[in-house]
């Protein structure tokens, strides 16, 4: 079976135009708008051109060795790439229009596209989709730190999942695994992260495949950080937190990672809180081949540093701009490499159906986390319910820990009161997948047998909330999914 589907990827958002010329059905709707307003040659759209060509992933075996699979997928993506792409690299190149490929999607983006250039461009047969980059306002949680010299032993809610009984039971701390963050960059040196960065060997830091940077410049955030940087830097502490609940642990008494022993890699996908779908598409394709800062990102690629697990506590959502397809050839090649992708479901709850962003709302593809308070097990309000938006399927597929987490920030402290959102969720399923494999080597890259693992073990609840027809009383739930997520039972012999 083809792993990457034929051009049903964007099936679901195809609109019906009246008027407009046929060819024109080929542009999202929010592309279009663009040039229904007034525009002047510093505020044309960027637009992201999705080739036809897929690379056929199907001979990657999923049984093989994970870095094998790796390699073969990076290396039929560039190649599926380099061919289609040629012929419309010179054209662009010939009209003068600034461009970029992103092999991992077979897609290429470019800058003050023109109505008549976007029409030509719709009107080839290579072409299958043009989309817009419209700039996303992520919901991040505020801001709240607290006292920074106040020490508390592993946090209530690793305790609640049995990520502790784990560490002392099994003595396993997520070894040998590398778990990867795209967010609002990390404070790399906080001493709840430093130990644990792939690129600090302990005297000094080498940032060449374990940061990347896909913010080059502004899109409107006014970033603190500066753009396009070469050593990390969190605008925010969104991401820091995130990372800090997977990994973090400053052997001081401020245990808040899930799994500590895990070393972590970072990409920066948003300014000051505002990402695009070329940031978070660059991201991906980084982390599936990471390479040097100033390096190529063909030549310089090295599959063999990618990450075995992936936290995105970020949404794109389709009521400003996004289509809900972009991440779908993306997740395909993730799937096919072994490398687990964890998405957080979403804060629109606690009505049905609101799992209605990529890349949580892809099932089959990413394994998406509820909130739940690990004080009472309480689903929390805002955590988005299934049916997801996209394909109808049950979810989110698992909940985890997401209301008043305390983790580390970018000021060198910690968020003492907490913060609470899906987001904060996300990072507990990764650090679990980090014990599991750590503990279960023979499971690395084993997408299908691990989420089943992870369902089949979960403390399963129950709801009185019945969405899309399913009972919150059945397992899988669309409140609950299959229920909490029970570290020490997924990783116990």
């Amino acid at each position: 079976m083809r792993l990457i589907l034929t051009s049903a990827i964007f099936a679901m958002s195809l609109p019906a135009f009246g008027s407009e010329p046929a060819f024109r059905s080929k542009a999202s709707p929010w592309l279009l708008q663009q040039y229904k307003t007034p525009v002047n040659a510093d505020t044309l759209p960027t637009v992201l051109i999705y080739l036809k060509d897929q690379a056929d992933l199907s001979s990657v075996a999923p049984e093989g060795q994970r870095g094998t699979r790796v390699a073969a997928v990076f290396n039929k993506l560039v190649e599926t790439a380099t061919k289609s792409q040629a012929s419309l690299s010179a054209w662009l190149t010939n009209e003068g229009l600034n461009h970029r490929s992103l092999y991992i999607s077979n897609l290429i983006v470019a800058d003050k596209v023109t109505q008549t250039q976007l029409d030509t461009i719709l009107q080839r047969d290579d072409v299958l989709r043009v989309v817009g980059n419209p700039q996303i306002k992520n919901k991040l949680p505020s801001t709240m730190v607290g006292p920074t010299d106040e020490v508390r032993g592993p946090g209530a809610n690793l305790i609640r999942i049995g990520a502790t009984k784990v560490w002392n039971d099994l003595h396993v701390r997520g070894e040998n695994i590398v778990v990867a963050g795209q967010d609002t960059g990390v404070r790399w040196d906080h001493a709840a992260l430093k130990p644990h960065y792939r690129g600090w060997d302990g005297t000094t830091a080498d940032h060449s495949y374990s940061w990347h940077d896909a913010v080059h410049k502004t899109i409107g955030g006014g970033s603190s950080c500066g753009y396009d940087l070469t050593t990390p830097c969190d605008d925010h502490d969104h991401g820091t937190h995130t990372l800090g609940t997977v990994v973090g642990d400053d052997n001081n008494g401020n245990q808040i990672g899930v799994a500590p022993g895990a070393k972590w890699i970072g990409c920066r996908n948003m300014d000051s809180g505002l990402g695009n779908p070329e940031m978070y598409t660059e991201c991906f394709q980084w982390f599936l081949a990471p390479w040097p800062q100033k390096g190529d990102a063909i030549k310089d690629a090295r599959p063999e540093m990618a990450p075995h697990v992936i936290n995105n506590s970020w949404g794109c959502p389709r009521d400003e701009g996004c289509e809900g397809g972009e991440f779908e050839r993306i997740l395909t090649a993730m799937k096919a490499a072994g490398i687990f992708v964890v998405a957080s479901a979403g804060n629109e709850g606690p009505a049905c159906g609101t799992i209605k962003d990529g890349p949580a709302f892809h099932t089959d593809l990413v394994l998406s986390v509820g909130a739940v308070d690990h004080r009472n097990d309480a689903i929390a309000s805002f955590s988005s319910r299934g049916p997801s938006v996209f394909d109808n399927k049950v979810g989110p597929d698992i909940s985890a820990p997401g209301v008043n987490i305390r983790s580390a920030v970018r000021s060198g402290g910690y968020a003492e009161y907490g913060w609470s959102g899906t987001s904060m969720a996300g990072p507990h399923l990764v650090g679990v997948v980090a014990l599991l494999w750590s503990a279960k080597p023979q499971l690395i890259g084993n997408i299908e047998a691990t989420e089943a693992a992870l369902q089949s073990t979960s403390e399963a609840k129950t709801s009185s909330q019945t969405c899309g027809g399913v009972a919150g009383t059945a397992r899988p739930n669309n409140t609950f999914g299959y229920g909490i997520v029970n570290a020490f039972e997924v990783t116990k012999p």
